[in-house]
């Protein structure tokens, strides 16, 4: 169980870092801060920009620490919340299907992030050195 939670944690964590940097540097494809504010705005998040701000932080700090397993909890509510307002504001409206911009990647990152916040990082994690 802690291997697998090890390799879920690492991977779906450093997606998660990397998509924050897509909106923080324009890193991967993204489009920067001027670019995914540009779309915040278009789509009523105000102001885009410092908006942007946020969610690259939330999505880069979320991410290390949900890898790292260093505060795994507070990770983990980050890409809850971040996920959440992606699915509310962004793409709901779309239905389900990545397909159609829909809400399916942003769900399965979810619920990830949820099932590890219920059942604990597990031993190699950075919380388990003081969680013993």
């Amino acid at each position: 169980m802690d291997w697998g939670l090890l390799i879920i944690r690492v991977v779906i964590g450093l997606l998660f870092a990397a998509h924050g940097m897509q909106k923080l540097a324009g890193w991967f494809g993204g489009h920067g801060l001027q670019g995914t504010g540009g779309f915040f705005e278009s789509i009523g998040i105000k102001p885009g920009v410092a908006m942007a701000l946020l969610a690259g932080l939330a999505e880069l700090v979320g991410g290390l620490l949900f890898a790292l397993g260093l505060l795994t909890w507070v990770g983990a509510v980050l890409i809850i919340a971040t996920m959440l307002i992606a699915v509310f504001k962004v793409h709901g409206r779309n239905g389900i299907w990545a397909t159609s911009n829909g809400y399916e990647y942003n769900l399965a990152l979810l619920v990830t992030a949820l099932g590890v916040l219920l059942i604990g990082p597990g031993a190699y994690a950075l919380d388990a050195l003081w969680l013993k």
